[in-house]
């Protein structure tokens, strides 16, 4: 297997782990993930429901060739969509109990996120075989 393709692969499930965790997430720790919810947001438990949903779909659509390229940008959308809960906790420090330095750290990592996706969902087939 090339560097490349392992890196990729690597990506790759780093990208179906973050979101398949977090989507599992949405529904076992539903209280916990509608407190980030910002106010502003209408209906936080079934953005939190909708969201989770999103995130295993994008999660499982990742693994398969056909769909990778959908599913990535689905998670891309939906990985800016949640920026303002991300925004509000950075606001909103004291509400979360997580220290501040790693509530400004989310916000890079979050473009390596997004960096990520885009890199790992627009592999074709003959870029680095079907995985």
């Amino acid at each position: 297997m090339r560097p490349r393709n392992l890196g990729r692969r690597l990506g790759l499930a780093f990208v179906f782990l973050w979101f398949a965790l977090g989507g599992i997430a949405h529904f076992a720790f539903t209280g916990v993930e509608e407190r980030i919810v910002p106010p502003y947001v209408p209906w936080h438990h079934a953005t939190v429901l909708i969201t989770g949903v999103f995130e295993l779909l994008g999660a499982l659509g990742v693994l398969v060739q056909r769909t990778r390229r959908a599913a990535g940008w689905g998670l891309f959308a939906l990985t800016i969509a949640v920026t303002p809960a991300n925004i509000y906790m950075l606001q909103h420090p004291e509400l979360f109990g997580i220290p501040y330095w790693i509530l400004i750290a989310r916000l890079p990592l979050q473009a390596a996120l997004l960096a990520l996706i885009v890199w790992v969902s627009s592999q074709r087939a003959a870029h680095g075989g079907a995985t």
